[in-house]
C-alpha cells in the first residue's frame, strides 16, 4: 500500500475481501465473476484528487497473467456498456434506481449482471445481454426487512449516480468499467460509495476506485496487477 501526493490510498495486488451490500454479493455468485464483488481495505486517506497510476509496457499475450487474458478475451465483445446495461435494467423495473452492474460470461455469450432496487430498498436482477442490450425478466432479491432497509437507507444517503462515479473514475484512468456497485465506505462511519472497477486494454489490469457517493471524492483506489 502506498500513498500519492494528494493523500489518496494506492493499494497494489489483491484486495482482501468484498465490504459491499449482501444483495449485491449474492448475485454476484450466480456467476464466475470478471472481477471480485467490491474490494476492501481499513486503510482511509485525504479523499483528494489523485494521479492516476503509472502505465507499463503494453502486455504480450504470452506475459497476460489469467484475469488479464480473460478480460482481454471478455472486454472487447462487450457491445453494450455498463451505462446502457443500467438503462436497460432500469426500464425493466419501473421507479427504480441502479445499484450494480458487472461483466460476466464468455467471449461468445457476454452479459451484464444487473441490480437496481426501489426507494423502499426492494432490489431486482437484471441480466442485460452484452451484444443485443436486451433485458431478462426481473428477479426479486431478499425480502429481509432489514436487508431493505439498510439499501432503502444508502440510496436516501446517496446523491451520485452510477454514472457520475463511473465518470470520476475513467477521469482518472481511461478504460472499460466492468463493474460498479453501491455499498459501505471502507472505513466503517456511515459513509455510503460507489466501487467502480476500470480495464486498461494496455495491459489488461483493473483498477478499482471507492467514491464517496455524496460528493464525488475519490478515498481509495487499488491497481490490481496479479
Amino acid at each position: 500500500m502506498d500513498m500519492n501526493r494528494s493523500g489518496v490510498v494506492i493499494r497494489r495486488g489483491r484486495p482482501a475481501g468484498p465490504r459491499t451490500i449482501g444483495l449485491v454479493c449474492a448475485v454476484a455468485a450466480a456467476g464466475a465473476l470478471l472481477s471480485g464483488c467490491g474490494s476492501s481495505g481499513s486503510d482511509t486517506a485525504s479523499p483528494q484528487k489523485s494521479a492516476a497510476p503509472s502505465r507499463a509496457v503494453p502486455a504480450t499475450a504470452a506475459s497476460l497473467n489469467a484475469d488479464q487474458a480473460q478480460r482481454k478475451a471478455l472486454v472487447p465483445q462487450a457491445k453494450v456498456d455498463y451505462g446502457q446495461a443500467l438503462k436497460a435494467a432500469i426500464a425493466a423495473v419501473p421507479s427504480s434506481e441502479a445499484i450494480a452492474a458487472e461483466l460476466k460470461g464468455t467471449p461468445s455469450s457476454s452479459y451484464w449482471d444487473t441490480v437496481v432496487a426501489t426507494t423502499d430498498g426492494t432490489a431486482y436482477a437484471v441480466r442485460v445481454d452484452a451484444v443485443s442490450g436486451k433485458a431478462q425478466k426481473p428477479q426479486p432479491q431478499s425480502d429481509d426487512p432489514d436487508d431493505k432497509q439498510g439499501l432503502g437507507a444508502r440510496l436516501g444517503k446517496a446523491t451520485v449516480t452510477a454514472q457520475q462515479a463511473a465518470q470520476t473514475a475513467t477521469e482518472k484512468t481511461k478504460g472499460t468499467v466492468t463493474t460498479i456497485e453501491l455499498g459501505d465506505a471502507d472505513h466503517g462511519n456511515d459513509t455510503v460509495a460507489w466501487t467502480v472497477g476500470v480495464v486498461t486494454t494496455d495491459d489488461w489490469n483493473e483498477t478499482t476506485y471507492e467514491i464517496d457517493a455524496t460528493n464525488r471524492k475519490v478515498l481509495w483506489m487499488h491497481v490490481d496487477q496479479d
